[in-house]
């Protein structure tokens, strides 16, 4: 499988949010990688609920790829419509009951995924593995964009790519903090699928987006 593709639109230009999207859609980029805050479980605050459901109105082939960084997300669904075509990741560290919350994603027709921070061991991941799409592996401390890639991130990942392994599992891994252009390629060989890509990358100083799009996929395909 090639390497999937989903931008933060928290770095795009979000004074154009609706030509940013449709340029990214006619570029062929699977996902929007959309974040929520509640300056509750992380000091910061991004787009609200109606924001993150209002996205869905440009998309045509492009889908929602929604990190809640907050407290018992499953309060925030109905209100952000998660539903088919959505991947939706929650933290474990923000679940009371992460098992019943990934439940909820899958019966409203997304993709469930569970989210672990870099003080986290990966290890933890390991009782949903039978019910995730995907595990989202932050490679900064979740909160703010722009920061450097936390010590052992790389480590991080292969052992998690070995822990998804050892349980036959077909579960993505998608990785979220400083994706590269230096780091992405490296971490598409320890078992990276999807990329949460920001200022470092295809959204950094010196690039048209249709080149630096190319240029990423060159890079994780």
């Amino acid at each position: 499988m090639s390497g999937i593709l989903s931008p933060s639109v928290m770095c795009a230009d979000l004074l154009n949010l609706s030509s940013e999207i449709e340029k990214l859609d006619k570029l062929g980029v699977e996902y929007l990688h959309i974040d929520f805050m509640d300056n509750k479980f992380v000091p910061n605050i991004t787009f609200d609920t109606n924001m993150v459901k209002s996205f869905k109105k440009p998309m045509k082939n492009i889908r929602r790829d929604i990190h809640i960084m907050a407290f018992e997300p499953q309060n925030l669904f109905d209100a952000m419509d998660i539903g088919e075509g959505d991947i939706v990741s929650v933290h474990y560290e923000a679940c009371k009951d992460p098992h019943s919350v990934l439940a909820d994603i899958k019966g409203r027709g997304a993709k469930p995924c569970i989210a672990i921070s870099p003080d986290t061991p990966v290890k933890t991941v390991e009782p949903f593995l039978n019910e995730v799409y995907a595990v989202l592996l932050m490679t900064v401390y979740p909160g703010f964009a722009g920061q450097p890639m936390a010590p052992k991130s790389m480590e991080r990942l292969s052992e998690l790519k070995s822990l998804i392994s050892d349980f036959n599992k077909d579960v993505l891994i998608e990785v979220d903090g400083h994706v590269s252009w230096d780091h992405c390629q490296e971490m598409r060989k320890r078992g990276a699928d999807i990329f949460v890509a920001g200022s470092s990358s295809v959204y950094g100083k010196g690039y048209e987006i249709d080149e630096a799009v190319k240029k990423f996929y060159d890079l994780v395909r």
